[in-house]
């Protein structure tokens, strides 16, 4: 994960931290496809009425959070490309503002409210994005389909196949031995094409389609087109190989997948983690674990790769990623959003580290 994304963690922490004696702190939040000149008028309207002689419900804190709101809309033209969520409220008698306009996914929920505490839920919602993949392994013998949202495959549907064996018999029986197949295989596959049509589409669309099976059957099955159109555009990598039509089969589409599903960064810090954990089985003293161990371990200039899941809060990431430059080291932050980061942070207390030297 990059700088700016934690620099922007920390400015949601800031946010996040901001309390009110009153419920005069004021959320709103913008989606991209809400007209500004809409969003204004709204703050208008309850800046006039904050303003009125008689409103007498309208605290000074909102009136100053609404008048902030307001200055902070007439800087922009129309609404940022992912949307624009805005801060503003009293606090000990100071007005304070934050504005995220730089957000790196969408705005989903159009937010207007006045609390007691800043709603940080429309900035999460912007700064992760959960992406949902649809699996399908395919064979002649068998179908099962799957969701992954991020390490967590369920199951949806597994179907069994009446398209009959290969013979070895010849002539025209043979010929038509080979037709009655054809015809059994191309309804097999419209079945699962209608079932992933009912799995895949609708209220709960995914993002992706992952396809596996036997090289010629899986191709065949993307190359002729069974499934609807709209999945079809959503098939990343076109089809794997694939051994098993079950739930194995669905992990092993996901594993041999991975460079669809995974940006380099993240390739990267899965095989950082995968080390980490090879060499702590091992014992060969060239790695170290908890933040006292870890620490240690800098003071000696003996890490070589640092890593530190994101729970760890944004202040100490950046400390340990401040001393392992300094050393001249590499920084990984493992993120908990799959298992291994997940074991990493549980089990190994979220810091760990490669080493150049043991230390023992």
């Amino acid at each position: 994960m990059t700088t700016a994304y934690y620099e922007l963690r920390e400015r949601i922490e800031r946010v996040e931290a901001v309390e009110s004696g009153e419920t005069d702190l004021v959320t709103l939040a913008v989606p991209p496809d809400r007209p500004l000149g809409e969003v204004r008028e709204v703050i208008e309207e309850d800046h006039a009425e904050a303003e009125y002689i008689d409103a007498d419900h309208a605290t000074q804190g909102d009136r100053d959070a609404l008048d902030s709101v307001r200055h902070t809309l007439l800087e922009y033209e129309s609404v940022p490309e992912n949307g624009l969520v805005v801060y503003a409220g009293d606090v000990d008698g100071e007005t304070v503002s934050y504005v995220f306009d730089d957000l790196p996914h969408p705005v989903t929920e159009w937010t207007y409210e006045f609390d007691n505490g800043f709603d940080v839920g429309p900035l999460e919602g912007a700064t992760k994005a959960e992406t949902t993949d649809g699996l399908i392994v395919v064979e002649r013998g068998g179908a099962v389909l799957g969701r992954l949202r991020g390490d967590d495959l369920s199951v949806e549907e597994s179907l069994d196949s009446q398209v009959m064996g290969k013979t070895k018999a010849g002539g025209q029986s043979a010929q038509r031995f080979e037709r009655e197949r054809e015809r059994q295989k191309h309804e097999f596959f419209e079945e699962v094409a209608a079932e992933a049509e009912r799995a895949f589409l609708g209220d709960d669309e995914v993002d992706r389609v992952l396809v596996g099976g036997s090289e010629v059957t899986a191709d065949e099955f993307v190359e002729e087109e069974y499934l609807d159109h709209r999945l079809r555009e959503k098939v990343a990598g076109g089809a794997f190989s694939v051994e098993y039509a079950s739930e194995q089969g669905l992990r092993q589409l996901v594993d041999r997948a991975g460079a669809e599903l995974l940006d380099p960064e993240q390739r990267a810090t899965r095989d950082t983690l995968e080390e980490f954990f090879e060499r702590v089985k091992a014992g060969d003293g060239e790695v170290v674990y908890g933040r006292e161990a870890t620490e240690e371990a800098l003071d000696y200039g003996a890490v070589r790769t640092l890593l530190v899941s994101e729970t760890q809060g944004v202040d100490a990431i950046t400390q340990l990623e401040a001393e392992t430059d300094e050393e001249g080291g590499d920084s990984v932050v493992v993120s908990t959003d799959f298992e291994d980061g997940r074991r990493f942070d549980e089990a190994f207390g979220g810091v760990g580290a490669l080493l150049r030297f043991s230390i023992e």
